[in-house]
């Protein structure tokens, strides 16, 4: 008796209930438009600012979902460095974070060319520069071969290990990576969102690598939603909702890899998770906007590096309340140098004086 989605009589002729789908699918379709629209309305830094964002947490939270904790600062440099983008503070990345940057952006960018078996085997290699996951060697730059055993996703302590998923054996992955690669390619009525779904579950039920199956599936997404946005940049991060979701997404792959060829539910919450990352970019863009608006307003005020820098850091990424302390950590410079900056600032009315006093005075941004 069939126990996986790939043992089935039929695979892999998916089906899946249109009408079911189809007002979440409206939503999404209304939430890609609105946003291109959006970005329109922005100048050249700014979009440039959003894709660098949003490529870095789709990298990081891609990694993140498999346990790799990919350093923030060194993701963020080699993804501008391959951008052409002359931010500050750049640094030196390893040949691991640059591996998976290399992935991300040849799938996006070059979403138009054609999904070949070499371009797969090139992925996964760049994940990989040191041939080996972790304390593991394992098979880089072509198919696994289940010369240890079966290809399973297990999870629980040794000796009681649960059995999640068990892919095709090796022997089947050529034929059945030739099928997916040329339904991939091709041109059909499928709507390009409803493909992108079809295809995370297809390539990720294949299993064809010994390591790097999620990722490379979660890549081969991003690239297909490109082609439905018709848009080589990217300004909402699917994976991040994924990792958001993550055991959600891994119980709804479980379900759906044990149940017939209907991939319904699959494609519904594909399909919310997706809705998820639109609404969060369609927010951040709110914020985007707002910073637009006040450089444009500020634009003549004459400003120093460590009240640009300062100011810079209250929009982007800054948590807690600002104190002249605070100041002159983050600005490296003196107390009574951070208490003039302020001042300063205060009298240009950028920033204001929140309530309280004494040493533990807080500033806020004018926006």
């Amino acid at each position: 008796m069939a126990l996986y989605l790939h043992q089935r009589k039929n695979w892999p002729a998916f089906s899946w209930d249109e009408p079911k789908l189809s007002p979440a699918l409206g939503e999404v379709r209304f939430l890609q438009g609105k946003i291109a629209g959006r970005m329109q309305t922005i100048g050249f830094s700014s979009r440039s600012e959003s894709l660098l964002n949003t490529l870095s947490t789709d990298v990081l939270k891609s990694s993140e979902i498999e346990g790799e904790i990919l350093n923030p600062d060194q993701v963020r440099s080699s993804l501008a460095r391959r951008l052409g983008m002359d931010i500050a503070g750049l640094i030196p990345s390893d040949r691991n974070v640059d591996g998976v940057v290399e992935m991300t952006l040849d799938a996006i960018h070059h979403c138009d060319q054609p999904l070949t078996k070499e371009r797969l085997l090139g992925w996964q290699a760049a994940l990989f520069p040191s041939d080996r996951s972790g304390m593991y060697k394992i098979i880089t730059g072509q198919w696994r071969d289940d010369d240890k055993g079966p290809m399973q996703v297990v999870s629980g302590p040794l000796g009681r290990e649960r059995v999640h998923f068990e892919a095709p054996d090796a022997a089947q992955i050529e034929s059945e990576m030739a099928q997916f690669i040329d339904w991939f390619n091709s041109s059909t009525a499928l709507d390009p969102v409803i493909k992108a779904g079809i295809a995370h579950l297809w390539f990720v039920t294949i299993h064809p690598f010994d390591d790097g199956n999620g990722r490379i599936a979660r890549v081969i997404t991003d690239m297909q939603l490109a082609r439905a946005d018709a848009a080589r940049q990217r300004y909402y991060s699917m994976s991040a909702q994924i990792r958001q979701r993550r055991n959600e997404y891994y119980d709804v792959l479980e379900k759906t890899q044990r149940a017939d060829l209907d991939v319904t539910d699959w494609l519904e919450w594909f399909l919310s998770c997706l809705s998820d990352a639109l609404q969060l970019a369609d927010k951040t863009m709110d914020s985007v906007s707002q910073r637009v608006e006040f450089w444009h307003k500020h634009a003549q005020t004459p400003l120093n590096e460590r009240q640009r820098l300062m100011i810079n850091k209250m929009q982007e990424d800054f948590f807690g309340k600002l104190t002249s302390s605070k100041w002159a950590k983050i600005a490296k410079c003196s107390q009574d140098t951070a208490g003039r900056d302020i001042q300063d600032l205060l009298s240009k009315n950028v920033l204001f004086k929140e309530e309280g006093g004494g040493r533990s005075t807080g500033y806020g941004l004018v926006w």
